[in-house]
């Protein structure tokens, strides 16, 4: 029945045909009736000839005081013209227009109305009547512009911090980043810092980064070093992340609730603080390296005295046993002096080997090969600098540690770098560089170290690495560099080989299994 305030309608007692038979008109009425959308028909000047309960509870207007009222009733200036003018311009079109108006109510407070218009057209197809559905969406307007601004103002507050800030979903995308992690991102060339410092964390934390993901602890403070290259300087940020659950937005997720799982990741550069204690450290690995050297230089010289000796001494004890036989015990004056000499010798020789110094006890710890390279080129620095030479130092952005002793290691490229000063003193070209290159490959650490001196004579590439054999002739003393150097690589399991490709100078390759590859092995 029609309500005592709307007009009757007529009719209400046809029914109306559909694809699944017919409907009474007086169900279309009712339900328009009923709707929680405010509904309401006009005619082709927006004069309003019906209005259902909905629109009085939304606009405070009853039926009785809008029908025959134009629709403008509740319009507020707060509206700009020209929306009302592409609002007409639809409807001129015989087009439907949606969109959001400011409206006034009867008691004159203002809402949000989103609003739908479209024209009614008659059976020739001409426009009788306006059909406008709207409701009130003030308070989800509130609602979105609090989390707007709530939104701007996590994201200025996050942008003024000094240091770089990242969120990275679980794939270990960059969701969002602020102002100091966009600025290193271009610090570093276009590579993603986050994925840089998170396969350094792996590489330093092992399987302690897994465990603070899965429990959701996180991580405070730990350090890791970007190597830049190209003759930059290395830095050093201090690490710190914490994993959080979010509730998944979408649809899917509506009934069966979804959790997704992020990471953020603040990064501050230590890199000043680095080189403050860098050069602290380097002033005592000074020190500390003259007294490896003396000590080396002690043992090389020991070892070759040593090796030198055993040689007669050999020959002395062969010749004795041999003039032994002959004799069958028969007194020999000559036999008893070769006896002599041979005891002699040998107590030489055990004096010397008492003499030789000890090699420094050193735990085996994982090791930075890109680090240790470093501190040789600073603690060389200024002999390179004496002698002109340019530096190519090229180290991987990011390599993973190898297990080893960090002394011997060091002392071994020290020898390396100082081999190949030695060889550029001796070049004609004019041209004296050193290149270093070091790159991850597999489960190994390659290192390569090139001059551009004489380079090494093809059927001395092999005997190098045997005690006593230079190739510096006269000039330079056969010592026992390298096969100390090859003494080092053995104890850490590595390789190394002068590269036979190698045409312009000398070329030496090293290669050692990665931290990780020697503990699964062990």
């Amino acid at each position: 029945m029609s309500r005592p305030d709307q007009p009757a309608v007529a009719g209400l007692t046809d029914t109306i045909p559909t694809s699944e038979g017919v409907l009474p008109a007086r169900l279309f009425f009712e339900a328009v009736e009923q709707s929680s959308v405010a509904i309401s028909i006009t005619d082709t000047r927006a004069n309003i000839l019906y209005a259902n309960p909905a629109f009085e509870r939304v606009t405070g207007y009853g039926v009785a005081e809008v029908v025959g009222r134009n629709e403008s009733i509740l319009s507020d200036r707060h509206t700009p013209s020209l929306v009302y003018e592409t609002l007409w311009g639809r409807l001129r079109q015989l087009k439907p227009w949606s969109g959001v108006l400011v409206n006034r109510r009867k008691d004159g407070s203002r809402y949000l109305a989103e609003l739908n218009i479209a024209p009614v057209l008659d059976g020739q197809g001409q426009l009788s009547h306006y059909l406008g559905m709207h409701r009130d969406v003030t308070e989800m307007h509130r609602l979105e512009q609090q989390v707007r601004n709530q939104k701007a103002l996590i994201e200025s507050v996050v942008d003024a911090e000094p240091v770089a800030i990242a969120l990275l979903d679980e794939a270990g995308q960059v969701v969002l980043g602020n102002q100091a992690y966009k600025q290193l991102a271009g610090d570093m060339g276009g590579r993603e810092p986050a994925r840089e410092f998170l396969t350094a964390l792996a590489e330093s934390m092992g399987d302690a980064l897994e465990t603070a993901r899965s429990t959701e602890q996180g991580f405070v403070d730990q350090e890791v070093q970007f190597d830049p290259g190209g003759g930059r300087a290395p830095r050093w940020f201090s690490c710190s992340g914490t994993w959080f659950k979010e509730n998944d937005a979408s649809a899917d997720s509506f009934f069966e609730a979804r959790k997704a799982s992020y990471l953020v990741l603040v990064t501050k550069e230590v890199t000043e603080i680095r080189r403050q204690q860098e050069a602290m450290r380097m002033n005592a690995l000074r020190a500390l390296t003259a007294e490896g050297e003396l000590v080396e230089s002690m043992r090389e010289t020991l070892a070759g005295a040593i090796y030198q000796m055993q040689g007669p001494v050999n020959m002395i004890a062969a010749a004795t046993q041999l003039l032994a036989r002959r004799r069958q015990g028969e007194a020999d004056p000559l036999l008893n002096v070769l006896q002599e000499a041979l005891d002699a010798g040998r107590q030489a020789l055990q004096t010397l080997e008492d003499s030789m110094p000890e090699a420094r006890d050193e735990p085996v710890a994982p090791v930075n090969i890109n680090a240790l390279l470093r501190e040789v080129l600073g603690l060389s620095t200024r002999r390179l600098l004496a002698a002109g030479v340019v530096v190519d130092w090229q180290p991987a952005p990011v390599l993973p540690n190898v297990l080893g002793r960090e002394g011997r290691l060091r002392g071994m490229f020290k020898q390396l770098v100082d081999n190949a000063l030695d060889a550029l003193d001796s070049a004609t070209d004019g041209r004296r560089e050193i290149r270093i290159l070091t790159e991850s490959r597999g489960d190994a650490v390659h290192v390569t170290i090139q001059d551009s001196g004489p380079g090494i004579p093809e059927h001395l590439r092999l005997r190098v690495f045997e005690p006593f054999v230079s190739t510096k002739g006269r000039s330079g003393r056969a010592g026992m560099g390298l096969p100390m150097v090859q003494e080092v690589v053995n104890q850490h399991a590595g390789l190394i080989e002068i590269d036979p490709g190698c045409h312009d100078g000398c070329r030496v390759r090293l290669q050692f299994p990665t931290a990780a590859r020697r503990q699964d092995s062990n």
